[in-house]
């Protein structure tokens, strides 16, 4: 006969090795998990060629009347990429300035800047659009296959200018502060500095 005694100690037993399975199950998955962010540690810097990728602007914020294009029909142009979104609250400290700067370059054509929502809805992403007046080419990243290029993703806003080659040139983690910085960011790339 089995006594009571017996059949907790077996609950017991059988409880703990449960716990511990479950334990190193998890731990298996945050291992798995560092990993794979570890992996694609394989981070763009400055002088990398940015890959070609496709761009889909919103409508209303097409470039030169197109709607779709690519970064490689930008080539010939200093590219700034600004990565931001709608529920970014620093986004909303330099997206001003970001206007202005466009405004100060748009007339000469050698500088373009595109704006990419990430992670975000088209309805909040036009509202903010709306709400700071912004002009320059807009779109969202659809499946997040841009930002997977540039595979910093460290938050919004980044922002990065790409030479007239498409080669990077400059990486700004973090708002812009004021619109003197962005100029002198895109002239330093201008300029080849």
């Amino acid at each position: 006969m089995i006594e009571k005694k017996d059949v907790q100690k077996t609950h017991r037993s059988t409880s703990l090795w449960v716990n511990i399975l479950i334990w190193i199950g998890i731990l298996a998955l945050l291992g798995l998990l560092a990993y794979s962010l570890l992996s694609k540690a394989s981070l763009i810097s400055i002088g990398d060629e940015i890959p070609d990728f496709s761009f889909t602007t919103f409508e209303g914020f097409e470039y030169e009347g197109s709607a779709k294009f690519s970064l490689s029909q930008l080539r010939g142009k200093v590219v700034l990429i600004n990565f931001w979104a709608s529920w970014c609250k620093p986004c909303e400290g330099e997206a001003a300035d970001l206007e202005q700067a466009w405004r100060h370059y748009q007339p000469e054509g050698k500088v373009v800047f595109l704006g990419v929502d990430y992670v975000d809805t088209e309805p909040e992403a036009r509202a903010y659009l709306a709400k700071f007046d912004i002009s320059f080419p807009n779109g969202p990243d659809l499946g997040t296959r841009i930002s997977q290029i540039f595979s910093r993703n460290l938050g919004v806003p980044e922002t990065y200018i790409l030479d007239e080659n498409g080669i990077l040139q400059f990486i700004k983690i973090g708002p812009f502060l004021s619109l003197d910085a962005i100029i002198t960011a895109i002239e330093s790339v201008e300029s080849g500095d």
